[in-house]
């Protein structure tokens, strides 16, 4: 049996039924979910429940407040849940699955704005609708053609037009996104910084500090950096680096001043830049410590690369 092309026959029925899809009623959906002051409910049953599920989630991380109830829990109290502010959405190919229809009536009674999805326009749920936006299929993915497979592809993707189209209208930006995602990726990009993740402890040596001394205060700061500071601004920097260059000099002497062997003027970076930019910098510069200052030079912490790339920046 060729699994290989019937894999393909099943995506190209998918994708054929998603092209010839009649979207008419879109603009009018849009419309009731952008003025929704409330909420958009989405409701369903079986495999349009859990459909829904998933547009509610998109809906709610793209700017449009959203929930999923079901229809069961909705008649035995969770229809408390809605208010006249909001709007729903319920999902139905069938455009008569017993539970949902049950609810039907009493959201109309609220007043709300209902919008259907569903493969019958002149279904029930179709008929209690302020708009109807299409699902029906000429074919299922299915060799039997019952079960739900491109139908429900269908109602996956309307659902992702939809919240497109909402991001369009509320013109929602990749700030606006990143606030809904904090600890994704593209959060992490726009709002953490380097003062976030710069340690505020660290080891100082003083200027009259031999090697030995410098060594041990290293050691215990566990950096493998250590710093000279004038005044509280950032004057030198001795690293692992220095240390062993510095051992690989004839007159290496653990007695000599250590800042003899440090950086001095090194790089630093300010605390209010953002933690990618920081990283970028740094592998720029191929620096892997960092001293922290604020916006008077002063020093206020230090990085390491391995803090950035250990929170997930990239």
């Amino acid at each position: 049996m060729d699994f290989f092309k019937i894999a393909k026959e099943v995506l190209q029925i998918e994708a054929n039924e998603l092209l010839s899809a009649d979207v008419s009623g879109i603009d009018k959906a849009v419309e009731i979910a952008y003025n929704t002051k409330g909420k958009l409910i989405i409701t369903g049953v079986g495999k349009s429940g859990l459909i829904g599920t998933k547009i509610a989630a998109t809906l709610a991380s793209t700017g449009t407040p959203s929930f999923f109830i079901h229809p069961t829990e909705a008649l035995h109290g969770d229809l408390g849940m809605i208010t006249k502010d909001d709007s729903v959405l319920a999902i139905s190919y069938s455009g008569e699955s017993e539970e949902l229809i049950k609810i039907l009536p009493h959201i109309k009674r609220f007043d709300v704005p209902l919008i259907a999805m569903t493969g019958d326009k002149n279904s029930t749920l179709a008929k209690y609708a302020d708009v109807v936006l299409s699902i029906k299929v000429s074919k299922e993915a299915c060799p039997l053609n019952i079960a739900p497979t491109s139908s429900t592809t269908l109602t996956l993707a309307l659902g992702d037009a939809l919240a497109v189209c909402l991001m369009k209208k509320r013109d929602f930006t990749k700030e606006d996104f990143a606030s809904f995602h904090p600890g994704g990726s593209l959060g992490k990009r726009l709002f953490i910084k380097v003062k976030d993740l710069m340690k505020k402890e660290f080891p100082i040596a003083n200027e009259d500090d031999t090697l030995k001394d410098a060594i041990i205060k290293m050691t215990e700061g566990k950096l493998g950096h250590i710093l000279f500071l004038d005044d509280n601004k950032v004057k030198a920097v001795l690293s692992d680096g220095d240390l062993r260059r510095a051992m690989m000099d004839k007159d290496f002497d653990l007695n000599k001043k250590a800042i003899s062997f440090a950086t001095l003027n090194p790089k630093t970076i300010n605390q209010e830049l953002l933690a990618v930019d920081a990283l970028k910098y740094m592998e720029d510069n191929k620096i892997q410590f960092l001293p922290v200052v604020d916006e008077n030079k002063s020093i206020v912490g230090v990085i390491h690369i391995h803090s950035l790339i250990e929170a997930g920046i990239k």
